[in-house]
């Protein structure tokens, strides 16, 4: 099912609408300031699972990235020190992922590989989903990581593709195809391990 929201007045009906979805378990293809994504309720472990293998992500091996409404709860998920949550604080929202050293309070299938990656999109959509739904949404693109196609960027070409895989998709007009930056501030000492879209601030 390919749903509508515009991103500048995203509508509190079909948010609700996509909300339900994840709730449920539920796998969802959403707008992102970067490319398009796919994700599902972080702390429901099952939908989490079920990504990776779609993705044939292997959880021990590979980052994890969930998506924040903003940084009030971050610590929930993160181990952030003061110059650290400062640097975030400077560019999200943005086009970073921050890797970071997972807390307890995630669950199991992230502490595998103790780092979590943290986004906060300049987008209204997935924001506004994020915050009603009042967990963070597991993440990962649509793209392949050697291939940025048509179909990534057009809603209605990635419904052809993943109608039947995922429960939902959002279209909030054409995506991007420039990946996000990543961060990586798990030793204390952030730096640049992958430059995307994002241009840091220091």
């Amino acid at each position: 099912m390919l749903i509508k929201i515009y991103p500048e007045n995203p509508n509190q009906k079909e948010i609700d609408k996509v909300v339900k979805v994840l709730q449920d378990g539920g796998l969802v293809i959403y707008p992102t300031d970067t490319v398009y994504a796919i994700g599902c309720d972080a702390l429901n472990v099952r939908a989490v699972e079920k990504i990776c293998k779609m993705k044939g992500i292997n959880p021990a091996k590979s980052n994890l990235s969930i998506i924040c409404y903003d940084l009030s709860n971050i610590s929930e998920y993160a181990k952030v020190d003061t110059s650290t949550f400062k640097l975030m604080k400077k560019n999200l929202p943005g086009a970073f992922t921050f890797l970071l050293n997972t807390t307890s309070s995630l669950p199991k299938i992230y502490k595998d590989k103790k780092t979590v990656g943290i986004r906060i999109p300049d987008n209204n959509i997935i924001r506004e989903i994020v915050r009603i739904l009042g967990n963070p949404v597991l993440t990962t693109s649509v793209k392949n990581d050697d291939e940025i196609i048509e179909y990534s960027t057009d809603p209605e070409l990635i419904e052809e593709r993943y109608e039947k895989i995922v429960d939902l998709i959002v279209d909030g007009g054409y995506g991007g195809l420039e990946a996000s930056t990543i961060v990586d501030c798990t030793d204390g000492e952030p730096h640049v391990t992958r430059q995307g879209k994002g241009e840091l601030i220091w």
